[in-house]
This record gives structure tokens, C-alpha cells and sequence, in this order.
């Protein structure tokens, strides 16, 4: 499996990274190379101190000691202290902007940053050349400890990865790394260790911490037959766990990979700040070429120094750095604040693709329910018996691992002997039919009796029902229960006080017991009694009369749904952690069994939109008033600063409230 971490960028030369990896110009390794740390390590806030107390050394007194510095031999003295400092706390920008011009991408904002401070250096302007880089690179300091701030948002997650696991081998245990460990090899957790890959309890039973993964704060109780996942930690006894996947393929290796690939999926307004910035640099270019050029030919009394001055300036105050970093690192800051949540969004564009959803449909079973199933009832008829209803049940569910044949089978309790059992036919959507002790024997829904010509009662009442017949005999019915979600009906309430015109539900369970959820909890329609592809079919239409700009959101368990969630403008796996059809196929994964966390990705969607907005027309504004104020020659050197790295800061001091 790919491994990438994350380089973020920094900075005006950061953001050239992020400007030109849309582009897909591979600038990746150009701009780590030139950055002075490495943003896919750990962020060291003394490591970026220390280089600007260097630089503030020598660019404070040559502040204060300006006039006598400059009225040295040849100004040597100026020179001997900001030329250091420049080349301290530009040299970065430098290397990128040469590079770039080497490979011919020559209009970019590392461009405008070195020829506006190399020209301030060249008409003498050394303080306010120095000032450009020094107060950059402050802003490239605030950027990283907000890129920090959002890693740490995932941090639990990444640190969720386990070091090692103790494998059983000839009655001894050997500490070995989780990527040798084989499926079918016995490891053993000891108490306050993370298990380190995804196995089956054949051992001993104990409480698990589950936060890292699900963001619950209760452990979950373990026993044997149990399976358990990679990233758990074990709290209390000794469990010996059979590997039953490789850590590359388990679950929560997958979920490492989509959280740090996460910025792989770029949103469409980071796109088009990306197509903007890339008309936008070469029209200032020339802008500043003529305005240098073009007003000491036509204006009397203007000066060349004057007009190359104003040129400077207004390359300086166009670089639009505030606009390249802060909208990426906004939408970091989602994902981000999103992962704290224990909500997973592989991408940016999903994001903004909430935002526009206008219709949400539920899955029911594992959804809004619990699919904890129990049977409540058995309902014996033709002088069948309880026990026996119950005992051909279990024996035609043997083979299943649907939540609901493992409720038949738990209350059946007793030993099912298979070679009873012959012809065994799964008859998808309907239900099953096999030859025990000679007799034919179905099990599954109404209309699977129906298919098969069973006469039989109607059976009106709430729950699933699971019915039986033997040789043709109507035999009964099995009545098992699901219960709701604790935070379904409040689910539901926060999406429509959010404005979601429309709440459906798909259920492959019957018209009764949808009914009632729907009403309970407040839906606005659903559809019963569907098979797989007839949910595919029911996802279609909703798409269909969502209208043009309105989108869909499905939100299924991400076992059987795997279709549907592909289907939707945004798949949401609900509890699909154990989900390899989760994790593959939704756009975003719910840590949790909670349907409350739905509403609350689209409100983090919502903020983030408002945030990249809010930033997006800040900067243009204030850099539309400088620029003016620039070429009439109000505007200094050091308000092209303000104008450029000061609304970088602001703007990412802004992007940052995305995670809280």
C-alpha cells in the first residue's frame, strides 16, 4: 500500500507549491528541498525561532543605525548587515523563483517576490527589501503552526498506528514489526497494549479502548469469537488474537492512508484560485513592466527611480499569498477538524460538495438502527411447535453472518448438525431454501411465499419476520426486533433545522416496520421490501429530482451498500470501521454508529466554505485598495508588505477557526 505524508506548504514559497501541484508540476520535491525544514516531520516551533532571532540580530540594528550605516565607505556598512539578513530570510524564495526560471515556469509568486525585493536592493531600498522577506517568513512561521494545529486535529489517528506485535511461536512470544505478521499467526495483547492488527479473540475476554478509532470514550467489552481491529487498545486481561488480515489490508492502515492522502482531492474553489493565480501573476508582471516604463515617457517631470520604486511596490503588494495558502490550508483545517470528530473525509471536494446537498438518504439497518437483532417472537402455525420453528430456522442460517441469522441462531442456542442439511440455495433478496431430514424448508421474507406459492395469514406487526414452510406447508413466523439509535430522531430534527429539503429511507425490510420508523423518527418518505439493485434504481431517481444543483448524500452501513454509496454525490459510511466496501468506497467514513455526526459534517462543510469565502474576498479587496494606492504613489514599500504578508496572516488566522 502507497505511504505518503503530507508536505505542506508554507509560506509565499509554500504556496507555490500547492499553486503548481494542481498543475500536477511535481513541485513536491522542489519545494521541500528549498523549505528550511521538512513539513512531512514533525513541526519543531524552536527549529523556525532560532533563524529569525538571527536575522531580527542584524535587520534591528540596521534599522536604528540606518543613516550612519548608509553614510559609510560606499554604504558598506548597510550592505555588511542587511545583505545577510536578506540572504538569511530569503534565500528560500530565491532558489525556488531560479529553479523555476531554469525549467521555464517563469510567472509564479516566488517570481514576484525576489524581483520586487531584488530591485528594492538595486535602487538602494535595502531596509524595505529585507522587510518583504523578514515579515514573509514570520508568515511562513504562523502558516506552519497552523498546518501543526491541524495535524494534530488527526493526530490521534496517526499515532493510532501500532509499533509492533508479540507473535506466539513454539511457546514463546517474539516481538516482531506487524507488516511480517501472516494471516491465520497467533498474536498476544497484554493489557495497555495497542492490537496491532485485525484478528479473532480465540482467547481470553477484556474491555477495549475504542476512542482513537471511533471516538468513544466507553471501552467495549470483548469476548471470544469476537473480532477486534488494529488500533484498539487493550485494557484489562491477556487476549490471543488469530490474525485474519494482513496490516496492510486492515482497516485502520486504509484509514491511515485516505487521512494523509486527504489533500490528494482538491475542491473546486481551491482549483479556482489555482487557474486564477496562474492568469493573475503574468498580468501583474506587466502591469509593473509599464507602469516603470510607460510614465516617465508620457508624464512630465517623472522620474525613472520614482516609477521603478512604484513598480516594486505593486509586485509586492499582487503577490497573492494570502489567497494560495489560506484556501488549502482552510480546507485542511476541515479535514481536520472533521477527523477530530471522528468524521473521515478523503478530500477536500467532498466538502464542498455538502455544502450543495439538498437531500439525504438513510440506509435503515445498521444506519438508524442498531442491528443488534433479537428474536422476540416465534409464531408456530399447521401444528408446528416453537422449538422446532426456531431449531429449522438456525439450521437454514448456519451459514449466514447477517446480523439477522446470527439473532436465530443465538436464540437457538443449541448445537445445529449441518450434514442434516443438503441442497443448500441462497435465493438472493427472497430468503433460503435447503432439504433438512428430507423435507424442504424455506426461510425469508412474504415474498419469498409468495414466490413459492405458500398459502399463509398476513402478518401485520412491527419488527422483521422471518417466515418458514416445510414442503409446501406454511410453518410459521419469526418475529426479530432491531432498536433505533439513541440520536436517530435528533438526526433527523438537526438536518431539517439546517435546511435539508428532503430526508428518505431504503429499507430492504417490509412495509410495516418502515412505516413506523419513518413516522418515529420523522422522515419525509422511504421505500420497503427493495433489493440491492432496486436500491441502486431508488438512489437514481432521488438524484434525478434533486434537481441540477442539488446533491445527495447516502448514508449506509457499507457492507451491502457499497453500490449505493458509489452511486450518491456523497457516500457516508456509517460504523463501517470494520468495512473494507466502507473504507473503499465512500467519500467520507463516520467513525461512530452515530447519525447525529451526518448533520455535523455538513455544518463543518458549511463553516469551511464560509471561512475559504470570507478569505477569498478579504484578500482581493485589500489588495485591490494597496494596489491602487501604489501606483499613485501613496503607498510605501512597507505597506506592500502589510498589503501581502500581513493578509496572509490574517487570512490564515481566519482559516484556522475551521478547527475549532
Amino acid at each position: 500500500m502507497k505511504r505518503k505524508v503530507h508536505s505542506e506548504s508554507s509560506g509565499c514559497c509554500n504556496c507555490e507549491h500547492d499553486h503548481h501541484e494542481n498543475h500536477n508540476h511535481n513541485h513536491d520535491e522542489n519545494h521541500n528541498h528549498d523549505h528550511n525544514h521538512d513539513h512531512g516531520g514533525e513541526f519543531n516551533l524552536k527549529n523556525e525561532v532560532l533563524p529569525l532571532v538571527a536575522i531580527l540580530s542584524l535587520y534591528a540594528p540596521g534599522v536604528i543605525f540606518e543613516n550612519q550605516l548608509h553614510n559609510t565607505f560606499y554604504s558598506i556598512g548597510e550592505y555588511l548587515l542587511f545583505i545577510p539578513a536578506y540572504l538569511l530570510s530569503g534565500w528560500s524564495v530565491l532558489k525556488t523563483a531560479g529553479r523555476n526560471i531554469l525549467k521555464g515556469r517563469i510567472f509564479d509568486e516566488t517570481f514576484l517576490m525576489a524581483v520586487a525585493t531584488l530591485g528594492a536592493i538595486a535602487i538602494h531600498k535595502l531596509p524595505e527589501a529585507v522587510g518583504v522577506m523578514l515579515f514573509y517568513k514570520i508568515g511562513e512561521l504562523f502558516q506552519d503552526i497552523a498546518v501543526s494545529r491541524s495535524r494534530n486535529s488527526i493526530k490521534a489517528l496517526l499515532e493510532v498506528r501500532p509499533d509492533y506485535a508479540n507473535i506466539q511461536t513454539e511457546g514463546e512470544l517474539k516481538k516482531v514489526s506487524p507488516n511480517t505478521v501472516k494471516i491465520g499467526d497467533i498474536i498476544v495483547v497484554k493489557p495497555g497494549e495497542k492490537i496491532p492488527l485485525d484478528g479473532e479473540i480465540i482467547d481470553g475476554n477484556s474491555q477495549v479502548d475504542t476512542s482513537a478509532l471511533t471516538g468513544e470514550s466507553v471501552p467495549r467489552s470483548v469476548r471470544l469469537s469476537e473480532t477486534v481491529l488494529a488500533g484498539m487498545i487493550n485494557q484489562m486481561g491477556v487476549l490471543s488474537i488469530r490474525v485474519t488480515k494482513l496490516f496492510d489490508d486492515s482497516s485502520i492502515a486504509k484509514i491511515l492512508d485516505l487521512v494523509q492522502n486527504a489533500k490528494s482531492k482538491k475542491a473546486e474553489t481551491e482549483k479556482f484560485i489555482t487557474k486564477f493565480a496562474r492568469y493573475y501573476t503574468p498580468i501583474v508582471v506587466f502591469a509593473s513592466l509599464a507602469v516603470a516604463l510607460l510614465p516617465p515617457l508620457f508624464i512630465a517631470g517623472a522620474t525613472s527611480s520614482e516609477w521603478v520604486y512604484r513598480a516594486l511596490i505593486l509586485l509586492v503588494i499582487s503577490c497573492p499569498c494570502g489567497l494560495v495558502i489560506s484556501i488549502p490550508l482552510g480546507y485542511f483545517g476541515g479535514v481536520g477538524g472533521a477527523a477530530k470528530r471522528g468524521i473521515l473525509v478523503k478530500g477536500s471536494t467532498f466538502l464542498d460538495t455538502l455544502n450543495a446537498v439538498n437531500t439525504v438518504v438513510f440506509d435503515k439497518t445498521g444506519t438508524l438502527t442498531k442491528g443488534a437483532f433479537k428474536v422476540a417472537q416465534i409464531i408456530p402455525l399447521n401444528g408446528f411447535n416453537k422449538e422446532e420453528v426456531l431449531q429449522l430456522a438456525a439450521q437454514l442460517e448456519s451459514h449466514s453472518n447477517h446480523p439477522i441469522a446470527q439473532s436465530i441462531r443465538n436464540a437457538y442456542g443449541g448445537k445445529i448438525d449441518e450434514f442434516e442439511m443438503r441442497d443448500y440455495e441462497e435465493i438472493a433478496g427472497y430468503g433460503i431454501r435447503a432439504k433438512v431430514e428430507n423435507r424442504v424448508v424455506i426461510a425469508g421474507s412474504d415474498r419469498l411465499l409468495h414466490r413459492e406459492n405458500i398459502v399463509h395469514d398476513k402478518c401485520p406487526v412491527a419488527g422483521t419476520i422471518i417466515h418458514l414452510a416445510v414442503d409446501n406447508i406454511y410453518a410459521g413466523y419469526i418475529i426479530i426486533m432491531d432498536e433505533i439509535k439513541e440520536d436517530a430522531k435528533e438526526a433527523i430534527q438537526a438536518l431539517k433545522r439546517m435546511g435539508i429539503e428532503k430526508i428518505v429511507m431504503l429499507t430492504g425490510d417490509n412495509q410495516a416496520i418502515a412505516s413506523g420508523i419513518a413516522e418515529y423518527l420523522g422522515i419525509d418518505s422511504y421505500e420497503a421490501e427493495l433489493l440491492p439493485e432496486e436500491k441502486v434504481n431508488a438512489i437514481e431517481k432521488i438524484i434525478s429530482s434533486a434537481g441540477k444543483h442539488g446533491k445527495v448524500a447516502f448514508v449506509g452501513d457499507g457492507i451491502n451498500d457499497a453500490p449505493v454509496i458509489a452511486r450518491a454525490d456523497v457516500g457516508i459510511a456509517m460504523g463501517g470501521l470494520g468495512s473494507d466496501a466502507a473504507i473503499e468506497t465512500a467519500d467520507i467514513v463516520i467513525m461512530t454508529d452515530a447519525p447525529s455526526k451526518v448533520a455535523e459534517a455538513i455544518q463543518i462543510a458549511r463553516k469551511t466554505r464560509t471561512i475559504v469565502w470570507q478569505n477569498i474576498g478579504f484578500a482581493l479587496f485589500i489588495k485591490a485598495v494597496f494596489i491602487g494606492l501604489g501606483i499613485l504613489g501613496i503607498a510605501t514599500m512597507w505597506e506592500a508588505v502589510f498589503a501581502d504578508v500581513g493578509v496572509a496572516m490574517l487570512a490564515i488566522f481566519n482559516a484556522t477557526r475551521v478547527m475549532k
